[in-house]
């Protein structure tokens, strides 16, 4: 076992150094890795040969925790519904319907469609974006919409439409933190909280009037000129993910059906509360997400499944090539995704978030002040880490007590410890949902965070004015 060691500012370079290189080469698997190789050199006496060794090791025990595991598996098996439901003519059929009632037949249906369905599933982000990426992906190209605008669309719908709801995968987690910290009644805290998430509330305003306007400026604009001359991607530039073996062409010869994506897709929405009482045993607070999320998958395929054997459209062994080659698709996906957790436990284990947080606590300001503070520490932990959860757990042990021992309400620092969280989560190139979302719209990664940082940040200066009116207020 390496040492313990006192957290400093050396905590903060393998972050920074993930950072700096998925900017700079545009080589996110590479990136994450010499990340998670310089933490565990620090920690190991800043011996180099002894932090590969330990590199691989902690790549290795991130499947140590179910729930880690469970969210790998669940990646795999998404990849296996969307292609299950694309090649059983699903998606076609939902996007025939969208375009006959004209609902979809134009750049601002694309953008509206890909909004909303961003918006009704929100019981897990990566589910989000996976399948608002599956349906929209045709028609933004159909309608020559740049893939980064998708992209943006559906990561600024996903971790801050999930934040917003307690039934789910994010609202068992923080209960969970909640209740750790002693609060008597966590579902009334979280729900009281919902309004002063100003961030969450911001970035989903803003992506709704982008869809509806299709407003586009900065790094934006030039991708939206560029896909309407017909270039998806920028110049030596391109999507980490396999498009044909996640997207495959309809199998067999039944007509396109909105029933075959619809019925999927909605089993599995449902199954998810159904998860979390179960594994709950009868309390949907007490539930798992990740044990919950990939059961209502896996629900999802086995419907999907199902239809296409009544309907006679795939043999079993059509249904089980599809599938394979759908979690195929996803491989790097769930690669990337391996590599992000190893580099959050390392930074977890250098003390990075506590080194920033602590620092921030110690600075002693008042309310209009500490409310921004929070929101602003919450996201460079976050856009640090690469993980929301992971600054979760760290903001709220310290804002949550420290507003108790001022005698200030919880409700606004345990949003602005949230809304902090979803901040750092959109503007980092590193997060697991940052990178999710570019997959799954197909675009290159880079050009998902340098297209979607003025939108973010731009959400974000609305959020700090609004923390330091809601301190400036109690």
């Amino acid at each position: 076992m390496p040492p313990e060691i006192d957290p400093t500012w050396t905590s903060l370079l393998p972050p920074i150094l993930a950072i700096g290189l998925a900017i700079g080469t545009r080589q996110v698997y590479l990136s994450l890795g010499a990340g998670v190789w310089l933490g565990f050199t620090i920690l190991n006496g800043w011996n180099p040969l002894v932090g590969l060794g330990g590199a691989i090791d902690g790549a290795v025990t991130v499947f140590e925790d179910p729930g880690n595991t469970r969210v790998l598996l669940f990646t795999l098996v998404i990849g296996a519904l969307i292609a299950t439901v694309e090649a059983g003519g699903g998606v076609r059929g939902f996007i025939d319907t969208l375009e006959r009632k004209g609902w979809a037949s134009s750049p601002r249906g694309a953008r509206l469609l890909s909004f909303l369905v961003g918006v009704v599933i929100f019981i897990e982000s990566n589910i989000t974006v996976l399948v608002a990426g599956a349906v929209s992906r045709p028609l933004f190209d159909r309608q020559k919409r740049s893939r980064e605008m998708l992209a943006y669309l559906i990561d600024s719908t996903s971790a801050a439409v999930c934040i917003l709801i307690p039934l789910n995968a994010w609202g068992a987690y923080i209960l969970g933190l909640l209740n750790e910290q002693g609060v008597e009644e966590p579902l009334a805290l979280f729900v009281s909280s919902i309004p002063y998430n100003v961030y969450a509330l911001a970035a989903v305003a803003l992506a709704g009037f982008v869809a509806v306007t299709g407003w586009a400026w900065g790094p934006m604009k030039k991708a939206e000129e560029r896909a309407m001359r017909g270039e998806r991607h920028e110049p030596g530039a391109g999507p980490d993910v396999d498009e044909r073996a996640l997207v495959p062409e309809p199998i067999g010869a039944i007509p396109p059906r909105l029933v075959n994506m619809l019925l999927p897709l909605g089993v599995m929405v449902v199954m998810m509360p159904v998860g979390l009482w179960v594994t709950g045993g009868g309390d949907l607070l007490e539930g798992s997400g990740s044990t919950s999320v990939l059961w209502a998958v896996l629900s999802g395929l086995l419907v999907a499944w199902i239809l296409m054997l009544v309907q006679r459209g795939m043999t079993v062994e059509q249904l089980t090539t599809t599938g394979l080659k759908g979690a195929g698709g996803m491989l790097g996906m769930a690669f990337v995704l391996l590599l992000a957790l190893a580099l959050g436990s390392i930074t977890r284990q250098l003390g990075a978030g506590v080194y920033v947080a602590s620092g921030v606590a110690e600075a002693g300001v008042g309310p209009m002040l500490l409310l921004p503070l929070v929101f602003i520490t919450g996201a460079f932990v976050a856009f640090s880490t690469g993980t929301s959860w992971g600054t979760f757990a760290i903001m709220i042990p310290i804002a949550v007590p420290a507003a108790m021992a001022l005698g200030l309400p919880l409700a606004p620092f345990l949003a602005a410890s949230l809304a902090g969280g979803i901040f750092g989560d959109h503007a980092s190139p590193i997060s697991d949902t940052t990178i999710v979302s570019s997959l799954a719209a197909a675009t290159d990664h880079i050009s998902h965070v340098r297209t979607q940082l003025p939108y973010a940040l731009l959400a974000g200066g609305v959020a700090i004015v609004g923390f330091a009116l809601i301190g400036a207020a109690i």
